[in-house]
């Protein structure tokens, strides 16, 4: 189920609510009463970690992406779609040796 984010435009309190897709949107504020509560549009932040997805089972034998642990991947990561020319983005072929 998703979380939703709304704010009263009335007092200005900010809540969090876990609903279904089917439920309505909540309308009067739990702090004034007031029925001014608007749904906020905010970036869902997740990741599809472990096997079963793209990353782990569709990919060719030479490539691995898989997912680091949170603090590895913030401090020592390239940004993503940097490219090294090494073909390790997907892009671009390795170069040649010869």
């Amino acid at each position: 189920m998703p979380i939703y984010e709304y704010r009263c435009n009335t007092c200005g309190h900010e809540l969090e609510a876990l609903q279904k897709l089917s439920d309505s949107e909540l309308r009067d504020c739990p702090t004034c009463g007031q029925p001014e509560l608007k749904k906020l549009i905010s970036a869902v932040g997740f990741r599809l970690k472990g096997s079963g997805w793209y990353e782990t089972d569709f990919k060719k034998s030479n490539q691995k992406n898989l997912a680091k642990s949170d603090a590895a991947s913030s401090s020592d990561s390239k940004p993503s779609g940097a490219c090294d020319g090494a073909g390790g983005c997907g892009t671009c072929a390795p170069a040649a040796t010869a």
